[in-house]
Formats: structure tokens, C-alpha cells, sequence
């Protein structure tokens, strides 16, 4: 019997299919691994499942119990229990204190610790590799022992089924591998574990199978060869069948590099978002950096424009970048046009350019104008209507526009695809050739989509788990890293 089944699990917000009609079950000693990209629902599930969000339909059984809609504590007590992603331990309680705190019945008449306990709470620390530290407060640990502090919590409430989010986000390959050790250790013991990943790749090893979303629903199920090998889960997560194409040559490639990263790492908190990244773009090049979401890809892009704070060296036009803001950056440029977008809602298009040119005389301004409405015709006959207001694939284009009225020397386009229409992705490829072929801006492009990335591309960059583990040209990308990629 199985120890979690879902069947028809269906969530709204608002007018929002956030998940639907998702089934799937988990027997004891049994990791099932649930992936899927940004936005795809997993959380989502997990939420439902914890009792964190209330499903509009479905259930949700905990050992043959259904327990869908219950308040999160009474799940919790019926036998599920979840390892955060990100941990938010109590700061003034040692590492002990709280592996003490998780044994402790929740009955305030049996609210005394026994030698027992005090044993007990010492054995699961040495068990996650805390016992060297179990007597620190969290704020002096590092990040992975954090991650291990919420296992160790896990496991003191000797769950039935154990929800797992995003196990190895910030971690280094060794402490993947230590932490992936732990986690076996739950399917030795018998209970039923749910794995949350962004990707198949990261969790191959250890789960017995894999269940892919997207967009709220199910698009494959199976072993995780299975699923990698899967038609829709390869168009979702590649943007479909890798390809490459002639690349003409562009005038000046090669030149003097203008832009050189040499060993970044960038720490979010205690957790590692980037760590020892050197890349380099040579002037008039177009390279494209790909990697699964939460790989990094923005964390690098951010560092570069001076958003946030790095390790290592980061030159332009081999000039030092350290202490410059993002302001000078981008006076200087280099020029991002970020995954979010970010435009002026309640300005207009024209409004919205006007910004990205300010520092130019009028009469250039007139002339970058006049170019981008060329190179996006539908910007020209919108310029008076909100930005809000655009499509999606229109206000992709009206940010690229704007960084463009920036007249960057270097354009830096973070995942520019994501969400459009294939429609739109064949206009916006239309315009980066357009950019190829006429202008000496080079280009850095952060992507998912494998399929638009590669055929603009001089050379690529593959980043995973915060490290660059590949590098070569967009044919040898196709031969040796496309298989892997997932």
C-alpha cells in the first residue's frame, strides 16, 4: 500500500491553473523525484500536500488517510514532514536545542527532555555529520550544515513520507554527494520520499522514478532514462530538437576580449549561487551561456552589471570592474536587459525608450529610435499605449529595445525567451541575426531554450549547480553536451 497517493490534485489562484488534476503515488522505501522548470507547479503540489496551500480538488492519502484540505499541523502529525529549502532555524537555540525541540511531543503536559531524548537528539546529529557543531548556534554554521539542520529535524519527527525541496540548491558536488547519502538513508529506512528538483540530471542517481511538470500538469512519468529521453519533456526543457546553423562571420571577431570573468562565486546569504566562474567574450562575438533555471545564469549576469557583491576578478576592456556601480557599468557598455523585464508599467512605449536614451543628444536619439522601430516594427505602433498593457512577446521586445536605446557596446539578455509564444521567439530570433549582421554590438545571452540559443551562437557556455562544466562551440555543443544537458 502506498504511503502518499495523490489523485487528482487541482489548485487556483484566481483565474491561475497553478496545478491539475496531478496524480501519482509512493510506496515505503520508494524516492520519487518531481521536476519540472520555474513556474511549473511543483511547489505548488508540495504546498497542497503539506497542507500549506488547500486544493480546490483532489486528495491527497497519508498511509490510506486522506488529509487534503487538513490544517499543515494535523498532516504533520499524521505522518508528513519537509526539508526546506531554505532554512530559517531559531537563532538563539544551538543545533542540539533544536534536534531536541523536533522530538518533543507537541502536548504542553509532556514538555520535559529525559536522558533518553537528550541521547536520542545526539545520535541524529552524528547521523547527519552535526555532531562536531551541535552545540553552535545556526548563525556561526556554514549553508550545507544548515541544510543538514533541517534533515536532522526531518528525521526526529520520523515521518512516513518526507518532502524534500530542492535538495542540492547552493550545495558543492561533495556535499551533493553527502547529502544525496542522507537522503538514501530515508528509503532504507522505509519511508516514502518526495524529491522537488528543477531537473532530471540532478537527482537521477537517487530516485527509483520520475515524474516531469509543466505548466501545472503532467507531461511524463517513468525512470529518469525514461523521462530525459521523453519528446515533451526534451521540447520543454531544450525548446525542442537541437539544432545548429551557419554562423557567418562576423567583422572584428576575435578582437581583444572585452569582457573577462575570472574564478566568480557570488553567496546569497550562507548559500552558494556561484561559485569559481570564469568566462571571457571577445569583442564582436555572440555567446550564449545555457543552463537549467537556478543554475546561475543571472547571479553571473548580475555580478557582471555591479548588482551584486563577487569574489574573484571581472575586467572590461581589461579595466578592473571592482567598485564601479551598476550605473557606470551600463554608462560604460555594458548593458542588461534582465529576465524580469522590469518597464514602467503605467508609462508608455515611447516613454519607456525615451528613458533608455536620455543620455543621448536629441537628434542621436531620434536616429536609435527610428533603428529599433525598424528592427521591431510593432514598438512604432504602439508608442503611445502602456507598457502593461503589451503582450508578453511585446514587452520582451520593448526591454531589449530600451537596452538598446542604451547603445550598449556589450548586450547582455537574460533568458529573453521565457514564456513567448513560438511566434514570438521566431521574431525575436529574427532580430539578434539582424543584430549579427549589421551592428558591431556584441552579445551575451542567458538561456534555457537550447534550440534558440545555439544557432546565434560563436561559442557556448554551460552552467549547472553554480559551476561551468562545459565549453565549446554550438557543434560540439550538439554532439557531446546536448545529451547531458538534462
Amino acid at each position: 500500500m502506498a504511503l502518499l497517493k495523490v489523485a487528482g490534485l487541482t489548485k487556483r489562484f484566481g483565474g491561475l491553473v497553478a496545478v491539475k488534476e496531478i496524480g501519482f503515488s509512493i510506496a515505503p522505501g520508494e524516492i520519487l523525484g518531481l521536476i519540472g522548470p520555474n513556474g511549473s507547479g511543483k511547489s505548488t503540489v508540495m504546498k497542497c500536500i503539506m497542507g500549506i496551500e488547500r486544493p480546490n480538488a483532489g486528495s491527497v492519502e497519508i498511509d490510506g488517510i486522506d488529509v487534503a484540505g487538513w490544517p499543515t499541523h494535523k498532516i504533520a502529525r499524521q505522518g508528513v514532514g519537509i526539508v526546506f529549502q531554505h532554512s530559517r532555524p531559531l537563532q538563539r537555540q544551538t543545533v542540539l536545542e533544536h534536534i531536541k525541540l523536533a522530538l518533543l511531543p507537541d502536548n504542553l503536559l509532556m514538555l520535559f527532555t529525559d536522558h533518553a531524548v537528550m541521547r536520542r537528539a545526539e545520535e541524529i546529529a552524528a547521523r547527519v555529520g552535526l555532531d562536531r557543531v551541535m552545540h553552535r548556534l545556526p548563525r556561526t554554521l556554514p549553508f550545507a550544515h544548515l541544510r543538514r539542520l533541517e534533515l536532522a529535524k526531518a528525521i526526529a519527527r520520523n515521518p512516513k513520507v518526507v518532502l524534500v525541496d530542492e535538495p542540492f540548491a547552493g550545495l558543492t558536488a561533495g556535499e551533493v554527494a553527502d547529502f544525496s547519502n542522507l537522503i538514501g538513508s530515508f528509503r532504507a529506512e522505509g519511508h516514502a520520499v518526495l524529491l522537488v528538483d528543477h531537473n532530471v540530471k540532478g537527482v537521477a542517481a537517487l530516485v527509483d522514478r520520475v515524474f516531469a511538470m509543466y505548466l501545472g500538469e503532467r507531461v511524463a512519468e517513468g525512470t529518469a532514462d525514461e523521462v530525459m529521453r521523453n519528446e515533451t519533456v526534451r521540447a520543454v526543457y531544450l525548446g525542442g530538437k537541437i539544432e545548429t546553423a551557419a554562423r557567418p562571420e562576423r567583422k572584428g571577431k576575435g578582437r581583444t576580449p572585452l569582457l573577462e570573468v575570472r574564478n566568480a562565486g557570488v553567496l546569497y546569504g550562507k548559500a552558494t549561487a556561484l561559485d569559481d566562474v570564469s568566462i571571457h567574450v571577445g569583442e564582436g562575438e555572440f555567446v550564449s551561456v545555457v543552463g537549467l533555471n537556478g543554475a546561475g545564469k543571472t547571479t553571473l549576469f548580475n555580478a557582471i552589471s555591479g548588482l551584486v557583491p563577487y569574489s574573484g576578478a571581472i575586467s572590461w576592456r581589461g579595466e578592473s570592474l571592482a567598485g564601479r556601480t551598476a550605473g557606470s557599468i551600463a554608462r560604460g557598455g555594458i548593458v542588461q536587459c534582465p529576465e524580469s523585464r522590469e518597464l514602467f508599467g503605467d508609462m508608455t512605449v515611447r516613454e519607456n525608450l525615451d528613458l533608455g536614451g536620455q543620455h543621448l543628444e536629441v537628434a542621436e536619439a531620434a536616429k536609435q529610435l527610428d533603428w529599433l522601430f525598424g528592427l521591431f516594427p510593432i514598438l512604432q505602433s504602439r508608442q503611445g499605449q502602456n507598457a502593461r498593457t503589451l503582450s508578453g512577446g511585446e514587452q520582451q521586445m520593448l526591454a531589449i529595445a530600451r537596452a538598446l536605446m542604451m547603445k550598449p557596446k556589450l548586450l547582455i539578455l537574460d533568458e529573453p525567451t521565457l514564456g513567448l509564444a513560438p511566434v514570438i521567439l521566431e521574431q525575436l530570433s529574427k532580430a539578434l541575426e539582424t543584430l549579427r549582421q549589421t551592428t558591431d554590438i556584441t552579445v551575451l545571452l542567458g538561456e534555457q531554450n537550447v534550440t534558440f540559443a545555439l544557432p546565434h551562437a560563436d561559442r557556448v557556455y554551460v552552467l549547472e549547480h553554480s559551476r561551468i562544466v562545459w565549453e565549446g562551440d554550438p557543434g560540439r555543443f550538439a554532439e557531446e553536451a546536448g545529451t547531458g544537458y538534462l
